[in-house]
């Protein structure tokens, strides 16, 4: 009688499981940072199960909300060179968590050596007895769940009696046996994947276009805007085709240090101040500023908004002025100099003599903390799920990382757009302790190399899983040489740029549509600026680009093509000035081309990568101009384009890949 040896303590507990499984996808940083997913996608799956020898290895995909105990279960598919892959709709916003399981499959193994003799008529009863074995196990392992088909197998094979034909046959004909037999596997020694992580965010997340208004600018001219006035741009937001109306600060503003236009030193009585130097007597960050409205004000406007179809994103700016209540209840947490005076913001040579930062090293940064984040849930209390944060990268990221997963876990559907224009790693570490996107710097990639070497960077590396651009060709903030000096045709190639390159993009209005290009002498900022005084914008003018826009808005809705970055693919062009690119989704193909001169005319031949667009080089196929309404039959990969920037710097097209003939395209013209 054999004993089992005495144990060696440096074995392993259990050695006999053979399958390694490497190379896990989507992944990042080993499961340390989540990859990103919206609600609704099918997520590719894909890892390396590699065993020693040639015995067939079997595997499965394992995924589950992370709220829930059962895990549910894909087969992979092996796709050669020891690659297996599977996928699965995600159908839940919140967190997910999946691993992958691999292990030998005994009676798959035995099954391709089987068919192997009996090619070669070398079948043997020894080897029909050893299927027999696997056959039964299988069956014991099914219960009560056998099919009829796999008991019958069993007791063909396991009876020597019967012909040697019919047992093979029992094994190798129809139904096939690997597949009665898979439901059912031997996993007793698979290796389990460590648990990897995904959050999965409502749609929006990915595919949306915002538009910034001061709701102070919306009344009146001469008057201060409200709540109630902005309720009246309601429909020429959603007339523009626009997803989310995103509004400045809305909360009182303080009158110590109140910075005059643009950005002077002092203001007079009239001057409103900047909404981001937040608090006065009547409140801090969870009050309204009185001359906006109330608290129900805001949930009307919210409630009206989601009636013309919009979401609401409200800017929360973590910093005080000196009238905030907070400086007066906490004077703990803000920086005193040596002087005793608290340190206000700079930014040299720029002094915000009515701004305060917050000390998050302070001695009670653990209220601090928690009084930030309860300013979130005020907001989404009232109805807001969309949350644009101002310079978080000037906050500590082990903050963002613990308030951003506070709140996801009571609110999973709430998203953030981190306002970090910072250096790159600083940007992408935001992305990976939960900010839900992020703005870039498309902002000041204006050259053809300069755009396509960082969509590059966005779309095709690691990057992608994690950070989801937003792309804006202007902000309060920022004012790029390209609109100061390109007049409408610079406003026109910027817009396409940003709304077809990325799914999620946004504009300062009306300042773009009415192409303010005005920049404070010396300066990337406008001149005159919203920050610091009432507007009174004239959007019913005959020459802006409202009509554009809408189109613009309209073509993103109706193309899937555009939801989505990962199939953006860039093709060649003979000219510096013309800019080529494509999406896809299926049967869905948009192709893009843009005159980057906003000055002249230049035309050039584009050399369409046809394996990428999936078109056939033996028949021509027809291109509709979605903004011009043309049609064109191209016939080679290879074509002329011509865009005078004065008339329309872009053409994005539609592609048809199925017109075959001339006679078809005259038929859809």
């Amino acid at each position: 009688m054999s004993r089992e040896s005495p144990r060696d303590p440096t074995l392993p507990l259990e050695g006999r499981r053979r399958v390694v499984v490497v190379a896990v996808e989507p992944t990042v940083r080993s499961g340390l940072v989540p990859v990103k997913r919206v609600v609704g996608d099918r997520v590719a799956f894909a890892a390396d199960l590699v065993a020693d020898g040639h015995d067939v290895v079997a595997g499965v995909l394992r995924v589950r909300p992370a709220d829930d105990a059962a895990w549910r279960e894909v087969p992979l598919v092996a796709r050669g060179n020891d690659r297996y892959e599977a996928e699965h709709v995600l159908d839940r916003v919140g967190r997910w968590e999946f691993q992958v399981q691999g292990w030998v499959d005994g009676l798959a193994t035995w099954l391709h050596g089987l068919r192997r003799k009996a090619d070669a008529d070398a079948v043997a009863d020894v080897d029909l007895a050893i299927g027999a074995e696997l056959v039964r196990a299988a069956v014991a392992r099914a219960g009560a769940d056998a099919p009829e088909a796999l008991v019958h197998a069993a007791t063909v094979l396991a009876d020597p009696k019967r012909p040697r034909r019919d047992r093979i046959a029992a094994a190798l004909g129809e139904p096939a046996l690997e597949e009665l037999a898979a439901r059912h596997p031997d996993r007793s020694l698979a290796t389990t994947s460590d648990v990897f992580p995904i959050v999965l965010d409502p749609v929006h997340a990915r595919f949306a276009a915002w538009y910034e208004l001061f709701p102070r600018s919306t009344g009146e001219p001469g008057e201060h805007g409200t709540l109630r006035t902005t309720e009246a741009r309601l429909s020429y937001v959603r007339e523009l085709g626009f997803d989310v109306v995103y509004l400045p600060p809305i909360h009182p503003i303080g009158r110590s240090h109140r910075k005059g236009p643009n950005n002077t030193p002092s203001s007079d009585s009239g001057d409103p101040g900047s909404p981001w130097a937040i608090g006065g007597p009547e409140g801090g960050h969870t009050a309204v500023h009185p001359q906006l409205g109330t608290l129900a004000d805001f949930e009307r406007f919210v409630a009206r908004a989601g009636d013309h179809g919009l979401q609401v994103a409200l800017d929360i700016a973590f910093q005080a002025s000196p009238d905030h209540p907070w400086v007066r209840e906490h004077p703990g947490w803000f920086r005193r100099r040596p002087d005793g005076t608290i340190q206000y913001a700079e930014n040299p040579p720029k002094k915000y003599e009515d701004v305060y930062p917050f000390d998050f090293e302070c001695d009670d940064w653990r209220g601090l903390w928690a009084a930030l984040r309860d300013v979130f849930l005020f907001w989404i209390d009232r109805g807001v799920g969309i949350f644009r944060v101002d310079n978080p990268h000037t906050k500590p990221i082990a903050f963002w990382a613990w308030c951003i997963d506070s709140i996801k876990t009571r609110h999973p559907e709430v998203t953030f757009l981190a306002e970090a224009f910072t250096r790159p790693k600083l940007k992408y570490a935001l992305a990976q302790v939960g900010f839900s996107q992020g703005y870039t710097y498309f902002t000041w990639r204006s050259t053809k190399h300069e755009i396509e070497r960082y969509l590059h960077e966005l779309t095709r590396t690691e990057v992608a899983e994690y950070f989801r651009p937003s792309f804006w060709p202007n902000t309060p903030d920022i004012l790029p040489d390209e609109l100061q000096y390109g007049g409408r045709p610079a406003f026109l190639s910027r817009l396409v740029l940003a709304s077809t390159l990325s799914s999620h993009y946004g504009i300062y209005g009306p300042a773009y549509e009415l192409m303010d290009h005005v920049a404070r002498p010396g300066s990337g900022e406008y001149l005159d600026n919203e920050k610091y005084e009432i507007k009174a914008w004239d959007i019913d003018r005959p020459d802006s680009l409202r009509r554009v826009i809408a189109a613009l808005n309209r073509i993103r809705r109706e193309h899937p093509a555009l939801h989505g970055n990962d199939s953006l693919r860039f093709h060649a062009t003979d000219n510096e000035m013309l800019i080529c690119y494509s999406k896809t989704h299926g049967e869905d193909a948009v192709l893009v081309v843009v005159n980057l001169d906003p000055h002249h005319r230049q035309s050039g031949w584009v050399q369409l990568d046809t394996t990428v667009l999936e078109l056939a080089t033996d028949r021509p196929f027809q291109l509709h101009d979605l903004l011009g309404g043309g049609r064109f039959l191209w016939h080679v990969s290879r074509n002329y384009v011509e865009l005078d920037p004065h008339t329309m710097p872009a053409q994005i097209f539609a592609i048809r890949r199925r017109v075959r003939t001339e006679r078809d395209f005259d038929y859809y013209l």
